[in-house]
């Protein structure tokens, strides 16, 4: 058994059990409203996700499984935009506070729906959700926000910037500061999600990108009243720090990610961060990074208040498969060998959940270190051999068969993937080649993502939504393009932009109304591998473009994407200045953030000029004209729910029904669960949002779905939302997708944040 953590140092022996299972265990406590905050986390949705631990779990009780079917729309906050926001809204105090009006950050009251107040203007805000932060005594309320490069905070009460924040004391604090890197060499340095609030704390990962010579993805801490640096981890250490040996003597210097893009989860009575880590660029070649490559691919334990490492675990070695992990970490208490353990599940994308004691990393049940197909690659050496959890059971097949491919096909396309995959390989951990391809299930974006878990925490239950969306892999020789676009490149990408794009998208890029979205400063939102599947797939009113070979999406991207110098106003890759852009109507008190001085532009880098190891040359190529969401025979996304006091699966239900094949209720969609999200309960019910635009409400018992609402609209992007205010339990789903029923008018389906309630008696 492979296992990385400090075995015989149990940083928090001493912790007084018997008064920590109580606190979980008791009812009563919960409700005790003078109960200290972190006992008090599943009473309020004041965190992205719900709360510190993560769970997406409410100890309320109004809505139970005998009313549920009762839910009706109480009101919409519309996003008065047409823009597929994917945030989940934050609610303290009767205060709703979420992302409408072309990215402007607006406070709405949580009842009614009224603004309040509305920072307009918040162009490149990271969009998933927002930081909420309040003393003590309450009389200060901070939201703590990320946008284009910067850290910047604003007043929770007035919605005014909170200009003497930050490293500088200017407003804001740069993120490419403190990297140990050039920081004129790194790009986006900020998260996609919004990390997490610990004590007077700030705890964050980022999102550097996965091509070669991105950022290093090291964790970091900053107050949230000074917004200066507490501390940072060097996710790809330095010399001297511990797991340095797994990598090439120089990697730290350009090897980049490794970084937590995705959820946070923080047990707020101990003071531990769990961080799901992400794998080192490049994702599918490996050749100038040979090791293990810690702490590529780990569940991260650190105390919350240092940094310091206290255990971890390395699911995947030298990934070669780009199997992050980002899903949040869930805190369970469970009964395991006859006594009550506080334990962390980690849902994967490679379908396993693993499971450890959350303070020692003792993980509950075997995992073996199993050997696996090595590559033949020149210059690459994988590891010999991978985790494999023995309990709990996998979520997700783990192999492509003849008799998976999908009945529903046309047969002469069936037989085609058949032979196909008769001339490649398939199988968990086979590694990638340029001389046959690679059925690979799940894919780089299945099995479980951000957003696909949550929890029961005192049963021990753990819910992960998961899709099976396998991807073909076949290597290629990568041209490293690191020089902006120029000459007949420059010329080629100009024409496809006039061609394929303006008509939507508007001569100057900034979007039409009604037809496309803003593409200015596109680097700052999508990164190049997302934007490259949005144009081969399409995405909501975006039709897919198969046509377009990868140099030239590539090219796009790069017309589109300016040279990335954090993106700030007046800067290189900026939006002009937001100050000037028009405010929306409304209670508008600021604009734009705090004014940033302009960055300089990103400088290109390679290798260290004496480095003389093999090189990472090659990237993953799928068939662009054709995608693999539909390989499979259905159900192609599941909810899993787990009972971990057992170790085994309680249910499994197919998640989503596909109207497009006849009978096809309950068979889950392709493509189903991803960016997607759950709310579980005190009263036995989970809420899960799905593509076909419905949210299933299931039994927690059994997984018999009690009730559907149909939002009328594709795709609820965001993690919806439970909250009490004044008496009342409220749902809330950010749902401004495309209308689905195309015989209705907009104006007649709820387009927006949607909020959910009992009716009044």
């Amino acid at each position: 058994m492979h296992f990385n953590s400090l075995k015989k140092f149990h940083f928090f022996s001493v912790l007084p059990t018997l008064i920590l299972l109580c606190c979980i265990g008791c009812g009563l406590f919960w409700k005790n409203k003078s109960a200290p905050l972190a006992e008090q986390q599943h009473q309020e949705w004041k965190d992205y996700g719900g709360g510190p631990d993560h769970s997406k779990y409410v100890d309320f009780t109004q809505i139970t499984k005998s009313n549920v079917n009762q839910l009706e729309v109480d009101f919409t906050y519309p996003t008065y935009d047409n823009s597929g926001y994917s945030f989940n809204p934050i609610i303290v105090d009767n205060v709703m506070y979420v992302l409408a009006r072309n990215n402007s950050l607006v406070a709405v009251d949580a009842t009614t729906g009224k603004e309040i107040w509305i920072h307009a203007n918040l162009n490149g805000i990271i969009a998933r959700g927002i930081n909420f932060w309040q003393s003590k005594d309450k009389t200060q309320k901070r939201l703590i926000i990320f946008m284009n490069n910067t850290m910047q905070a604003i007043d929770a009460m007035t919605g005014k910037s909170i200009t003497n924040f930050g490293e500088s004391g200017a407003g804001y604090t740069d993120m490419r500061q403190g990297l140990d890197r050039d920081p004129e060499t790194l790009g986006r340095m900020t998260s996609t999600t919004p990390g997490h609030i610990y004590e007077d704390l700030i705890l964050v990962g980022s999102a550097p990108g996965e091509n070669p010579f991105d950022g290093p993805g090291h964790l970091r801490a900053y107050s949230v009243i000074t917004g200066k640096m507490a501390w940072v981890f060097h996710t790809i250490p330095l010399p001297g720090e511990y797991g340095y040996e797994t990598w090439p003597k120089d990697a730290y210097k350009y090897v980049g990610a490794t970084n937590t893009w995705g959820e946070i989860s923080v047990d707020a009575k101990r003071g531990i961060a769990y961080y799901p880590i992400g794998s080192p660029t490049y994702d599918y070649d490996g050749a100038d990074r040979i090791g293990s490559n810690l702490f590529g691919n780990c569940l991260l334990a650190l105390d919350a208040r240092t940094g310091k490492r206290l255990w971890h675990f390395q699911t995947v070695h030298h990934d070669l498969w780009d199997y992050d992990l980002t899903s949040a970490p869930q805190l369970i208490t469970v009964d395991h060998n006859g006594k009550k353990v506080d334990a962390v599940a980690v849902a994967a994308k490679s379908g396993f959940l693993f499971v450890f004691d959350r303070v020692s990393g003792e993980p509950l049940w075997p995992i073996e270190e199993r050997p696996v197909p090595q590559s033949t690659m020149k210059d690459e050496k994988s590891w010999p051999t991978q985790p494999h959890p023995t309990v709990p059971p996998t979520f997700n097949r783990q192999v492509v068969k003849a008799d998976d491919i999908n009945p529903y096909l046309p047969e002469e396309k069936r037989q085609k993937y058949i032979e196909r995959l008769k001339a490649g390989k398939s199988g968990l951990y086979e590694p990638l080649s340029d001389k046959y391809e690679t059925f690979t299930t799940p894919g780089s974006v299945g099995g479980a993502n951000y957003g696909n878990t949550a929890a029961d925490p005192a049963k021990g239950i753990v819910y992960v939504q998961t899709q099976e969306q396998p991807v073909i892999y076949k290597l290629k020789i990568r041209e490293v393009r690191v020089a902006p676009l120029s000459g007949d490149r420059l010329t080629k990408a100009q024409a496809l932009y006039t061609q394929t794009c303006q008509a939507c998208h508007g001569a100057d890029k900034s979007g039409l109304p009604g037809l496309g979205a803003s593409l200015l400063n596109i680097n700052s939102r999508i990164s190049a591998d997302n934007f490259k599947q949005i144009v081969i797939n399409g995405k909501d009113r975006m039709p897919p473009l198969p046509h377009l070979d990868e140099a030239a999406v590539a090219d796009l991207y790069a017309f589109l994407a300016p040279p990335r110098g954090g993106g700030r106003p007046g800067g290189p890759g900026g939006f002009g200045n937001t100050n000037e852009r028009k405010a929306p109507e409304g209670p508008v008190v600021a604009s734009g953030g705090v004014t940033v001085p302009p960055f300089a532009p990103k400088r290109s880098v390679g290798y260290p000029d004496d480095y003389t190891g093999p090189k990472a040359i090659y990237i993953e190529a799928s068939n662009w004209g054709e995608t693999a969401s539909d390989l499979l025979a259905p159900p192609w996304s599941w909810i899993v729910a787990y009972d971990l006091n057992k170790g085994t699966i309680k249910w499994k239900v197919p998640l989503g029904n596909d109207d497009k094949i006849p009978g096809g209720k309950n068979l889950g969609l392709p493509n189903g669960s991803q960016i997607k999200g759950m709310v579980v309960t005190a009263t036995g019910l989970v809420f899960s949002t799905c593509k076909d635009g419905r949210v299933y409400v299931y039994d927690a018992d059994n997984g018999n779905i009690l009730s559907t609402i149909n939002t009328g609209r594709a795709n609820p992007r965001g993690i919806p939302a439970m909250y009490e205010a004044n008496g009342r339990q409220y749902f809330v789903v950010c749902s401004t997708g495309a209308l689905l029923d195309k015989t209705k008018k907009e104006e007649d389906v709820p387009r927006g944040y949607v909020v959910y309630a009992l009716p009044k008696k």
